[in-house]
């Protein structure tokens, strides 16, 4: 798969073999395709898979918004899908993307900048854009 699936047919496919919480809901990682870097983890409903597969631009769905959130739509940090892949059981997407710009709402290039460090979370990388400038706050 390279960013669309223009067959309907096999789109469907693809999501029948989801398997989407009670909610409607399933957990999808996106990793930048050619390093292998995990950039975030966000939650896609059917509509969101759907839009993901037909136009190649990633689209999630904002639980605290309660809508699809088409990634870099305020802030201009968009992902490109290259593949979309299912886990095992189902229950896991893995969006192999190409990340233009940061991937994190902090500014950094990923959302995994947490860890532990002499005994303390700390934040282990810097912000390489002002989220400011990324959403106007």
């Amino acid at each position: 798969m390279h960013e669309t699936v223009q067959d309907p047919a096999a789109r469907a496919r693809l999501i029948g073999a989801i398997r989407f919480d009670a909610r409607g809901l399933v957990a999808c990682i996106a990793q930048q395709h050619d390093s292998g870097e995990v950039l975030m983890l966000a939650w896609m409903n059917r509509e969101a898979v759907e839009e993901t597969l037909a136009t190649g631009r990633v689209c999630y769905f904002s639980r605290s918004r309660g809508g699809l959130w088409r990634k870099g739509e305020t802030s201009g940090q968009t992902q490109r899908l290259v593949d979309l892949r299912l886990d095992c059981d189902g229950d896991t997407l893995l969006a192999l993307v190409d990340q233009t710009g940061v991937a994190c709402h902090t500014g950094r290039r990923n959302c995994f900048f947490q860890a532990l460090r002499d005994g303390e979370v700390a934040a282990i990388a810097e912000p390489l854009v002002d989220p400011k400038a990324l959403y106007g706050a």
